[in-house]
Order: structure tokens, then sequence, then C-alpha cells
């Protein structure tokens, strides 16, 4: 697993608000009250709740109105549930895989830049990146999905699924990776995963296993067309989180776009991840920062709210705005949500 300078959550260090010029003023005034209040008690005079709760109310102010639900999902509970055992303990018996009513969760596939299609479901996401050259994408959803959501829905868009030349897996989780297995025996595609994601889908007795590709290394990157995916190792969510930068267009006009390739942290994310998680936050605002990327991607729609900007494209006009094009700090203030809700679960531990 790669090493990264760790951000330090021990204690505060707060910005000269000159360092922050992309912020709102108001933003800049409030995050530095925020950490003021809290380098002004020595450790001492803190109590974890009070520690936490600043992290909360830090991650409560970058999320605004946007990103709420993130907020929701990854901020700790206060008082926070008991740490339970990690994700990478899997159960000797695991519980079979109740499979959904079709109706429950399939989705119709959608056009949403020039060469990027949505094929995912009502929960999780697919990109498909389509060129002359193949198809790449980015995850597979549970296996039950990939044949209705993913397959058909190619052929609904007018394309051969046997052009599934690549297949990029976020993470190794079962919703991410599970149809990856069907997509290499149907149609031959690459696999590519982080190198401990890959060990973590081999001990996986609940979802099919694909056969071990390609090790993601950060910094690789893959085109086809006009469409270029570049991974950033982001562990914490798991050890092998790889997360994308990717190219894309609107008619003719491009853009970048950042998908954060693992997102919740919860009482079974061990000490150890929860700061890994941190410093991939901290890291990748760098990396979408520099890369000015403008378009917030997410692999659950309730994260880049892909439930709202959908349906706005059916009827989105020329010359309207771009649902899904949002700028670059709305993308930095999302990583600050995860940052922050992330040293909130460090507080407690």
């Amino acid at each position: 697993m790669p090493t990264f300078p760790r951000a330090t959550a021990s204690h505060f260090v707060c910005p000269h608000a000159a360092s922050l010029p992309r912020l709102k003023p108001a933003l800049i005034a409030c995050s530095m009250a925020l950490c003021w209040t809290a380098a002004s008690a020595t450790a001492a005079e803190r109590s974890v709740e009070e520690v936490a709760d600043i992290y909360r109310q830090a991650a409560t102010l970058a999320a605004g109105t946007q990103h709420l639900r993130l907020r929701n999902v990854v901020c700790p509970a206060s008082p926070p549930l008991p740490v339970t055992a990690p994700f990478a303990v899997v159960p000797s018996e695991p519980a079979p895989r109740v499979v959904p009513p079709l109706a429950d969760w399939y989705h119709e596939p959608v056009k949403v830049f020039d060469q990027l299609y949505f094929v995912g479901t009502n929960e999780h996401s697919s990109w498909a990146a389509v060129s002359d050259e193949g198809i790449m994408l980015i995850d597979t959803l549970y296996d039950y999905a990939t044949g209705d959501a993913i397959v058909g829905g190619l052929r609904k868009l007018g394309f051969d699924p046997a052009d599934i030349e690549l297949v990029i897996i976020s993470h190794g989780h079962g919703d991410h990776h599970a149809g990856a297995k069907y997509l290499q025996d149907e149609f031959g595609a690459r696999v590519v995963m982080g190198a401990d994601d890959w060990d973590l889908v081999e001990r996986d007795r609940r979802n099919p296993i694909p056969r071990r590709d390609i090790i993601a290394e950060d910094g690789m990157s893959f085109t086809m067309g006009n469409t270029t995916v570049t991974l950033h190792a982001t562990p914490g969510h798991t050890d092998g989180t790889m997360s994308s930068i990717i190219t894309v267009q609107d008619n003719g006009v491009e853009h970048v776009a950042a998908l954060w390739g693992g997102t919740s942290i919860t009482e079974r994310t061990t000490t150890d991840n929860v700061q890994l998680y941190i410093d991939s936050a901290v890291r990748f605002s760098n990396i979408v920062q520099s890369a000015a990327a403008d378009i917030l991607l997410a692999n659950h729609l309730i994260f880049d709210g892909s439930m709202d900007k959908i349906p706005l494209l059916a009827t989105r006009q020329a010359g309207d705005p771009h649902p899904y094009v949002v700028g670059t700090q709305t993308i930095l203030d999302y990583l600050s949500v995860a940052e922050n809700c992330a040293r909130a679960v460090m507080a407690y531990r």
C-alpha cells in the first residue's frame, strides 16, 4: 500500500486566511473561528466530544446544501456507535445475498457527457467511457445488476458490450466489483484494481471473484478516444481504493471530472484506515485543484447528486448549464466534508 505524509489529527493547525484564496469570505471567517476555538483550549481542557463536534461543525459548514447527504453518512453520531470488527474480517459463513426485484433497482442508461454514460442502478453508479477504440468502465455493480444495467444499458444506448476493453474497480466491495467476473468471462474485459483490494476481493465469499489481472498503481492512466482516466491511490475506505481524474467533453467543450473512490467510514473502519482516509482526502484535494477538476462524480448516486442531476439532463436545452459541472470549489468542499467527518471519527479513537 502506498504511504503518504500523514495529516495531523491530534492537534489543530489554523491556516492564515490569505492561504485560502479560493474559499468564500464567509467560509474563511467561519472556518477560522472554528479553528481558533479549537486551538484556544489545551488538549486537557477539550473533551473528546467537543473536539469531534468542532469537526462535525466544520463538515456541516463545508457541506452547505450540496453535500449534506455525504455529511450525514460519513460524520459520526454523537455519541458514536461502538467500534466493531473491521471490514477485513470476513464471516466464515456469510449470509447469501438477497436479490431484490429488478423494479427496485433498475435505472435507464443515460448519456451524461459526449463520451461518458451512466449505466448504473438506482443506488450504485457504473460509468462507461465510449469511443471507437473501445469502452472503459468504472465499477461493475452487484453481479445481479450487471447484465441488465451495464450490458443491457449499453445495448439500449446503441453500443456493443463486446467492446468493453477495460474495467476499473474503484474499491473491492461487492457493490462495485461483483460484476467484473461476468464481464471477464463474457467479453474478455481486462480488470484493473489496487493490489490490496485484489487481496480483499479474493477473500470475498459472497460475490463472484474475477481473475487477478491488472494491478492499479498510483498515477496510472488509460486513454481511449478523447477520454483519459488517471488513477490515484486514496486508501482509507479500503486499503486499495483508487480515485479517478477523468477528462470529458460537453458538446466539444473540455472538462475534468473527479471521482472519489471510496466514501463511507463506519464503526468497523480501523483507526489506521480512518487516518489513511484523512490523508487521502487532503492529497486528493490537492490533485483536484491541480487538475482544475470541475465535475464531481461518485460511485453512489446519493453522493454526487446523480438522483437529482440525471433528470435535469432530459430537459436540458441548448445553452443551459450542465448539471454535473459544479466547479472546483464544490469538489474541494466535498472532500473537506469527507476529511472533517473522518477527523470527527478519529477524535473518538
